[in-house]
């Protein structure tokens, strides 16, 4: 029973962590990277559908994308989601592919991006904290049934804390890799 808790916290809080660096990936670097393509919604004949599922991104140099679309009627499509986008670029369509050529980031869009950075990591923090509190419950509520001595709820809650805590300097540790890609000049 208390196993059974213990896995389904610490599962949760793996999905939280990739979610967390998933996040971080695609905030905008100095660099190109699919990875910010991720998240972009192009409305496909009246559906919205992820980019990557229409085109493939290739990155020539390092700060620009080449977008190739698998259907060619959809690069008007793909040209005006990439344009409303936060990634805050303006693509040019030549007729067989989208290339997107990345400006060099300002101080001051770099302090932004951190700021945006670390507020990810903290909602991702406070979703491990939240499996942490939701996982307590669940082992209290064992205690209260008899399902389980007090000794081994207790033992569990250390675990449990001591997983927290790892799952937490986990996000820290991306979120610090983040940090110093953007800031890196």
């Amino acid at each position: 029973m208390i196993d059974d808790v213990m896995l389904e916290a610490e599962d949760k809080m793996d999905k939280a962590l990739e979610a967390a660096k998933h996040e971080l990936a695609a905030i905008r670097t100095g660099r190109a990277n699919p990875a910010m393509f991720t998240a972009i919604m192009v409305d496909y004949y009246g559906a919205p559908t992820l980019l990557q599922q229409l085109a493939s991104l290739t990155i020539p140099e390092a700060r620009t994308v080449i977008i190739s679309p698998y259907d060619r009627s959809a690069m008007k499509a793909i040209t005006t989601a990439i344009r409303e986008s936060d990634l805050g670029v303006n693509p040019t369509d030549d007729g067989t592919v989208i290339r997107v050529t990345l400006p060099a980031l300002t101080e001051e869009r770099r302090k932004d991006y951190v700021k945006l950075a670390r507020h990810r990591a903290e909602e991702s923090r406070v979703q491990v904290r939240g499996v942490r509190g939701r996982a307590k419950k669940e082992l209290e509520a064992i205690k209260r049934g008899g399902q389980a001595g007090e000794d081994d709820v207790k033992r569990a809650e250390g675990e449990l804390d001591a997983l927290t805590r790892r799952f937490v300097e986990k996000i820290d540790a991306a979120l610090d890799t983040k940090e110093a890609e953007l800031l890196d000049v």
